[in-house]
């Protein structure tokens, strides 16, 4: 959407670097068209001599795809979008389909830079599967179990002092304390779905938003279990302030954003007691308006400049 503070905030330090700039607005995708031609291409999706071409047309202007040199992307799914009637949901779910379609081309061919495709940001719709590739990066991950048996999951959290629980996909859910009182008498509904739990682990949260081969880190002061929640939690909001990293702990976060195939990326670790460094997940479409407002660091005029940068 136009107007959501991360894309409006990439755009607007885009254009003031004065690059031109078309917004595919979800709302008008019924209108919009997209064609995409490839031809002369090797085995596969792309390779040598293949060339990617045809238009875009949406919001009143008409772009030849082989102008366009990098994306951002944000996409919202036309079922989501309110105010659409059946036949202009399936019009732009036709139109949302090709032009995903063609990041996705364009980003195999290379000569164009994505932040981020969606083939890369798949990685995140499976936390467990995501949290073998961050252990690979020498970040701990912590003891994880997903379940749907009561007596499996008390023992977990007997063996580990406490624990929390959390969603296992992508989707955003609240991380919370376990509290026997509260959720023991809950727990025969895991029946219906398995959860992740993990153990509760102490100390502050760091969110690190990799840019390239750039880190923006953010310490996070909130004694709530889920700091994005802490008003909720524990009354009152987290406090965020700019945060040195260190060379070995940004490099092997803009080490890890790459392994996954993502340019840009909010990397979740917590500082242990004992020195340890904690890796939850990397969030392949960081919503970074909050970090960037609370601290001042320059994460919209980071993603900027890498788009503007000529891919290899």
């Amino acid at each position: 959407m136009p107007t959501e503070p991360p894309m409006a905030m990439v755009a607007g330090a885009l254009a003031a670097r004065d690059a031109d700039v078309v917004v595919v607005d979800p709302q008008s995708l019924a209108g919009a068209a997209v064609d995409v031609v490839l031809s002369g291409a090797g085995p596969g999706t792309g390779g040598p001599g293949g060339r990617l071409s045809g238009v875009i047309r949406t919001g009143g202007r008409s772009v030849e795809l082989e102008r366009v040199t990098a994306a951002y992307l944000r996409p919202v799914e036309p079922e989501v979008v309110p105010g659409l009637a059946p036949a202009e949901r399936r019009r732009a779910r036709q139109v949302h389909d090709t032009l995903l379609s063609f990041t996705e081309v364009a980003d195999a061919m290379g000569g164009r830079r994505l932040a981020n495709p969606l083939s890369a940001m798949a990685s995140n719709t499976s936390k467990p599967y995501q949290a073998q590739l961050i252990a690979r990066h020498g970040f701990y991950t912590p003891a994880t179990l997903i379940s749907d048996d009561p007596d499996e999951v008390l023992g977990f959290v007997d063996r580990h002092r406490g624990a929390v629980y959390k969603s296992t996909s992508g989707i955003r859910s609240v991380v919370t304390a376990f509290d026997p009182a509260r959720d023991a008498g809950r727990l025969n509904r895991l029946r219906w779905c398995p959860v992740q739990f993990q153990e509760h682990l102490d100390g502050p949260d760091v969110r690190v938003h990799v840019v390239g081969d750039r880190a923006l880190a953010v310490l996070v002061d909130s004694a709530a279990v889920d700091y994005r929640y802490a008003r909720l939690q524990v009354g009152a909001d987290a406090r965020l302030r700019p945060y040195e990293l260190g060379d070995d702990i940004a490099g092997r976060c803009a080490a890890l954003a790459a392994d996954l195939g993502l340019p840009f990326a909010g990397v979740d670790l917590k500082l242990l007691p004992d020195g340890r460094i904690a890796c939850f997940e990397v969030n392949p479409s960081p919503g970074f308006s909050w970090y960037e407002a609370e601290t001042g660091l320059p994460i919209a005029a980071a993603v900027a400049d890498w788009l503007l940068t000529p891919a290899c």
